[in-house]
């Protein structure tokens, strides 16, 4: 599969709530593997598995320790990553799953906010071609020069999946979202806000950077990458055109 395609799937909180939930969706990596594509899947704590942990954290200690806040934090995604995996294998489709670190994501130093700095995807590619689907934990990474582990701060996993297409020169990195579609506004404040079925980049960039809360406005910062956010609601792609 040394030439086929590569697919990066970004899969958030809510699309992984439930086991029932997590092998929907690995009937649907499984699908995309079946077509022939080399598939990366991204995924996020389940549900509100990262919240729950701060607040356990806090209630051990009022000013958490924050390499240890990190520590706790990056099970969310282990969790999610071994599930998945475990689900595609239970489909016959060979899968692994890596961490951050192991996958290559190289972070500076800052715990709770850490920045990207290189992503080295060696062990991704090697099971890519081997055939096997690679099922990633989003939202961390590790320190290089300390070998520390790192989170990306909140929404971290949309520019992990991103960033890692950009390192793999992915044929495009799919966000899936678990709503309707994005609006012109936030239908809960403006009432007639209306549907958008294609915006520019810039336009869904900036509206990111101001709160949106549909991509993290860091992940935007990987311009290399063809990006689709696709809405598991309504079936529906939000194409973002670039200059």
């Amino acid at each position: 599969m040394r030439n086929h395609p590569i697919i990066v799937q970004k899969y958030g909180g809510v699309c992984l709530e439930t086991p029932a939930k997590i092998r929907a969706v690995a009937r649907s990596l499984a699908d995309l593997h079946g077509r022939g594509h080399r598939v990366v899947a991204i995924v996020s704590a389940m549900g509100k598995t990262t919240d729950q942990l701060i607040q356990m954290a806090y209630q051990v200690s009022p000013t958490p320790n924050r390499r240890e806040l990190d520590m706790l934090l990056t099970t969310g995604e282990r969790v999610s990553m071994s599930l998945m995996s475990m689900a595609l294998s239970d489909l016959n489709v060979p899968a692994i799953s890596f961490t951050g670190s192991q996958a290559g994501v190289m972070t500076d130093g800052s715990h709770s906010s850490a920045r990207i700095l290189d992503v080295r995807p060696i062990r991704v590619r090697e099971e890519l071609d081997r055939g096997r689907v690679v099922v990633l934990a989003g939202f961390q990474g590790v320190n290089p020069a300390t070998r520390e582990i790192t989170t990306l701060g909140r929404g971290g996993s949309d520019t992990t999946a991103v960033a890692m297409a950009a390192a793999l020169k992915a044929e495009r990195c799919e966000i899936i979202k678990d709503v309707d579609g994005v609006c012109s506004a936030d239908p809960r404040i403006v009432p007639d806000a209306k549907p958008l079925r294609q915006v520019d980049f810039a336009s869904l960039s900036e509206m990111c950077f101001w709160g949106a809360k549909i991509c993290i406005s860091a992940a935007w910062s990987w311009r290399k990458v063809r990006m689709c956010l696709w809405f598991s609601s309504s079936g529906a792609a939000l194409k973002t055109a670039r200059k």
